[in-house]
C-alpha cells in the first residue's frame, strides 16, 4: 500500500478548475483511493489504467470518467503517489 500522496500546486489548480466545471471530485478521490490500495484489477477494469509512452513514459493514466483523465506516477522507494495532472482529453493532449 502506498503511504503518501503528493499534490503539486499545478494539480490543485486543475482540481479547482474541474470543480468549477461541476465535475464530482468524490469520483476522483475514489480513483485515488483505488491507486493507493493498489487494487490492480479494479484500476484496469473500471478506470482503464495503463502506462503511457513517448514523452510521458514512466507515467500512468486512468479514466476517472469517460472524458476525465488522471495522470500520475508512483515513487516506489518512498511509496509515494504523485498526482501529475487531471482534465479532459482536450485539456491534456
Amino acid at each position: 500500500m502506498l503511504k503518501h500522496i503528493e499534490r503539486p500546486a499545478s494539480f490543485l489548480r486543475q482540481m479547482k478548475k474541474m470543480k468549477r466545471k461541476h465535475y464530482d471530485l468524490d469520483v476522483l478521490e475514489s480513483a485515488i483511493r483505488c491507486i493507493m490500495s493498489r487494487n490492480i484489477d479494479l484500476l484496469v477494469t473500471r478506470y482503464k489504467d495503463h502506462a503511457l509512452a513517448g514523452n510521458l513514459a514512466g507515467f500512468r493514466e486512468l479514466h476517472v470518467q469517460d472524458d476525465w483523465l488522471l495522470i500520475y506516477s508512483i515513487e516506489h522507494e518512498t511509496l509515494t503517489l504523485i498526482l501529475v495532472t487531471t482534465g479532459s482529453h482536450d485539456d491534456l493532449f
